[in-house]
């Protein structure tokens, strides 16, 4: 150990156990050095300085540690420490004064793994001062991943003075933690009652190895009643344990629920209404997530800027293309087959290879990605562990607009009219002027579009593939029967139904016992009621 670093040993040393309020000893000698150490050639040397700051809890060495743990310090060779700025520019790690140097006469400390764990709890620590209750609540947290017996007297200290609710909550589970390693019996059992009410259950290793049992036989806490507190406090977690994965599975489903219902409402519209078996709906999902897709890289290549926009387009995009696609289809094969349920089925399932493998021919056999825009990404945390994606929850608000809006079309809008009359009294419909021929070809399009906003959907939680609308043609069908065929609210009923049952079963029997315990379910529901939640309507309830 050179001279240098004895005397910065020396100096850490010295301020063991003293403490200093904030700000105090900003432009001191003693600050100064440690922050000269920042910039040690040994690592060890690094992590004394680090642990020195730690002892001296003064906030103006915040900016240094940063920098050390970004890579952002800066050493000459008198072995002074500086800290580089976003623009380039070299600020003096005390004073913040701009400096002029060369960059080539300066390094940079290297740092490992050992440096990174010693300073995150110590950058955290002094964070706690921050101005930003955010800055002091993820600092708060950090300090409760790694609690230091060391830092009792730090996390007192700020819990005392912090103001925000949420901060306070945190640092009392952080001080309790700590609090668990106490000789004094009240203390410790203060500290589970902490750790117990605030439902934190990252803290139940803790609690188990209270009540944990040694090789010979005894208990690793030999306190009965600190024992009887935190298998208390255990018992407090699996309820919490329990609510959060039903209120998870609550959400899960709906959010799986109103994917099918996407699913569903075309095919509600063209079985339910029409009387057609489209086996090629499927596809129209297929289709409008690979229109997400194409729209999403012609942003990339011209739009970069405003790619966050490009679902803005994809929507529209989606609808016509599968509006087309289901209008081209009625005209060329569907209409010559009405009345003839087993031809319709076998001439839309050709239709859907044909389908899938055209898209493998233009896009390739591979799933591709379709990105979420900035605003899409992430989510909220309600509980500990329940994080709701907003990509979910825009679903969830996406799909209740489709529902509207098909709802309005079909009860308040002139083609809604004479697509109702149709499917009530065909002949008498013509009769009364309406063209049937044209009123077929704009329902078979609209359910087509519809089943492409499913797919737009689709394409924000998961990958596209050429197979995708096999996964949601059978559970469409489902949903339809299971609801009502020709009724938007059966179909709403069914499809939120079928995505909580299946969410629900699959933690008890499996993802694939609990399907076929759906599939028999609807089996025996339709057994007993033919025609499913609601009243059937439209050509077939005329057959």
């Amino acid at each position: 150990m050179n001279v240098r670093s004895f005397l910065l040993y020396l100096s850490a040393l010295l301020m063991l156990g003293l403490p200093s309020p904030p700000g105090a000893g900003a432009a001191g000698g003693d600050l100064a050095s440690l922050l000269q150490g920042l910039g040690a050639k040994s690592r060890r040397d690094v992590r004394q300085a680090i642990t020195a700051l730690g002892t001296l809890n003064d906030p103006a060495a915040l900016p240094a540690l940063e920098a050390l743990g970004d890579r952002r310090l800066r050493v000459d060779k008198a072995g002074l420490v500086y800290i580089k700025s976003e623009d380039g520019s070299l600020r003096d790690v005390l004073s913040g004064e701009t400096v002029e140097l060369e960059a080539a006469t300066l390094r940079t400390p290297r740092i490992n793994n050992a440096i990174r764990r010693a300073l995150r709890p110590v950058i955290a620590q002094l964070q706690l001062y921050a101005p930003d209750a955010a800055v002091r609540l993820a600092a708060a947290e950090e300090l409760t991943k790694r609690p230091r017996p060391e830092m009792m007297d730090r996390l007192q200290a700020a819990l005392e003075r912090e103001t925000e609710a949420a901060v306070r909550d945190v640092l009392a589970v952080a001080l309790a933690q700590m609090q668990l390693q106490s000789e004094d019996q009240t203390v410790r059992l203060a500290a589970i009652r902490m750790i117990g009410e605030s439902g934190n259950l990252g803290l139940r290793p803790q609690l188990e190895a209270l009540v944990a049992t040694q090789e010979d036989g005894s208990f690793a806490e030999a306190d009965p009643e600190v024992r009887e507190a935190a298998e208390a406090a255990l018992a407090s977690f699996e309820r919490t344990q329990f609510l959060i994965n039903s209120l998870g599975n609550l959400f899960y489903g709906a959010s799986l629920g109103s994917v099918l219902l996407l699913a569903a409402l075309g095919l509600g519209i063209t079985f339910g209404l029409m009387g057609v078996i489209n086996m090629a709906h499927g596809e129209m999902l297929m289709l409008g997530a690979y229109a997400s897709y194409v729209v999403q890289g012609i942003f990339q290549e011209s739009f970069p800027a405003l790619f966050d926009w490009y679902l803005v387009v994809a929507i529209p995009a989606a609808f016509g293309v599968c509006l087309l696609t289901g209008m081209i289809l009625e005209r060329g094969v569907i209409r010559f087959l009405y009345g003839r349920p087993l031809e319709t089925l076998l001439a839309t399932w050709g239709i859907s290879l044909v389908l899938i493998q055209s898209v493998r021919l233009i896009f390739g056999a591979q799933n591709v990605q379709v990105a979420n825009p900035a605003w899409l990404s992430g989510g909220v945390e309600v509980l500990y562990g329940v994080v709701l994606p907003y990509s979910r929850l825009a679903i969830l608000l996406f799909v209740a607009l489709v529902v509207g809006l098909v709802w309005l079309i079909l009860q308040r809008t002139r083609l809604g009219l004479q697509v109702r009359a149709v499917t009530q009294n065909r002949p008498m419909a013509s009769c009364m002027g309406i063209s049937a021929n044209r009123v077929d070809m704009w329902t078979f399009g609209l359910g087509s579009g519809i089943a492409g906003l499913g797919g737009v959907a689709l394409s924000q939680i998961g990958n596209v593939g050429p197979e995708l609308g096999r996964l949601y043609i059978v559970d469409s069908f489902m949903v339809v029967v299971l609801g009502g065929v020709g009724n938007i609210a059966g179909t709403v009923v069914g499809a939120l139904s079928l995505g909580l049952v299946n969410k629900l079963l699959e933690p008890v029997a499996g993802a694939v016992l609990g399907k076929i315990g759906v599939l028999i379910f609807i089996i025996l529901f339709i057994q007993q009621r033919p025609q499913g939640l609601f009243a059937l309507k439209g050509r077939l309830a005329e057959s």
